[in-house]
């Protein structure tokens, strides 16, 4: 360490580290524990000084589960704030006997698991910046970040710079990461109840074919429940707040779902709606720069699949990194896996979205074929809850979804 005064007279200390991350979320943190563990000297730099909630995704599919098992914060997470649910709904499925790891769905309330992995990364030795903000990034064969906090400026050299900060992120547009997105699909509104009329231990999806509209209950623990409501762009007002939640609650019924659910449950987070398009990065790996989760592309969370190629994204950089010494030969590894089973995970909802959410003649004459085949062969849906992107997803595979076989 040491210090540098600018013509001002101000201190800006330098820093060198292995790896520098910004994002103190599921995946700077699973990361930062992973490669400290190992040895790197790693720091984390984190804007919030306390997690809030928001409107997260909090279900971790079976094959998301798996990848928690591998970087070995399943335990860590169940005793504290993890609660598992064996069941999916409608059809009725048990998760630990029918998928290839045992486990069923992990799901968490947010905030607690932001700082369960934030404190399971500072045990293993990751050092922490919170609250401070990232202000630039250089780019190139020595890395950097400049982050302020009400220390002052730090600039953090390190071999290489990690943005894990979320589908708005800001090393991303600082690295200048060109950034891709689905046309606009599907909304999706969210708020979180105590005391919901529903099986603690069963993860439900529903919808309705008739309106394109689908809904999703996840079971967090302590009797509370996350609940959404989708619909297509421009056929429903966005809901916000307690003056709509009655409209959520309808919602939630024309979806599929039943409103009995909801007597005499309480809302005890925010309701809020935002689009649910794609947005994602071909190659997240540029000039000293990875990134990692929604920061290389936040998933559509109509199909509850972020977390899980989130602690994909953690698993597949950290084996790479731990495997080659030359770092960026290991990012650009990663970048290429991840764009191979980012876009399988893609390709499946895509085929989700043509079949259940487009609308007008041509996507019903679609469903008339499709859906009397799936509801008397469900096997013909592949199955992503359970696998994720390694699903069967070739042509054959595709026909059979659509019933063309």
């Amino acid at each position: 360490m040491h210090h540098i005064t600018n013509g001002h007279g101000d201190k800006t200390t330098i820093m060198q580290y292995d790896l520098a991350i910004v994002g103190g979320g599921i995946a700077g943190t699973s990361l930062a524990r992973a490669l400290a563990v190992h040895g790197a000297r790693v720091v984390i730099v984190e804007h919030q000084s306390v997690f809030r909630d928001r409107i997260h995704g909090e279900v971790t599919h079976p094959w998301g589960v798996a990848e928690t098992i591998a970087l070995g914060i399943y335990e860590p997470l169940v005793d504290s704030c993890g609660h598992e649910t064996r069941w999916v709904a409608a059809p009725p499925r048990d998760l630990v006997a029918t998928t290839p790891w045992k486990v069923g769905c992990l799901n968490f309330y947010h905030p607690d698991m932001q700082q369960k992995l934030l404190d399971l990364a500072v045990e293993a030795g990751a050092e922490l910046r919170r609250p401070a903000e990232v202000v630039g990034v250089e780019t190139g064969d020595r890395p950097a970040l400049l982050v302020r906090s009400i220390s002052g400026t730090e600039r953090i050299n390190a071999r290489l710079v990690i943005g894990a900060d979320g589908r708005n992120s800001r090393v991303r547009a600082l690295a200048g990461f060109q950034v891709r997105r689905d046309p606009d699909c599907s909304m999706i509104a969210g708020a979180l109840y105590a005391g919901l009329k529903h099986p603690e231990d069963t993860f439900r999806s529903y919808r309705n074919p008739s309106n394109q509209q689908h809904g999703v209950i996840i079971p967090i623990g302590h009797d509370r429940f996350r609940a959404y409501f989708i619909f297509h762009c421009g056929t429903h007002a966005p809901l916000s707040g307690s003056k709509d939640a009655a409209a959520f609650v309808a919602g939630c019924g024309t979806a599929g779902g039943s409103i009995e659910w909801f007597d005499g449950a309480e809302r005890i987070g925010p309701l809020a709606t935002f689009n649910a398009a794609d947005r994602w990065v071909d190659h997240p790996y540029s000039d000293g720069v990875v990134l990692i989760g929604d920061a290389a592309a936040s998933s559509d969370p109509s199909f509850g699949g972020g977390l899980s190629l989130t602690l994909r994204d953690v698993r597949v950089l950290r084996d790479c990194l731990i495997a080659d010494e030359d770092w960026p030969g290991a990012a650009t590894c990663y970048a290429r896996e991840h764009d191979r089973y980012y876009g399988s995970l893609h390709r499946y909802h895509d085929w989700a979205r043509e079949l259940f959410f487009q609308r007008g003649p041509e996507a019903e004459a679609k469903r008339a074929i499709a859906l009397p085949k799936l509801a008397e062969d469900p096997s013909r849906r592949p199955d992503v809850l359970a696998l994720g992107p390694d699903a069967p997803g070739d042509e054959a595979a595709r026909r059979r979804f659509f019933g063309l076989d």
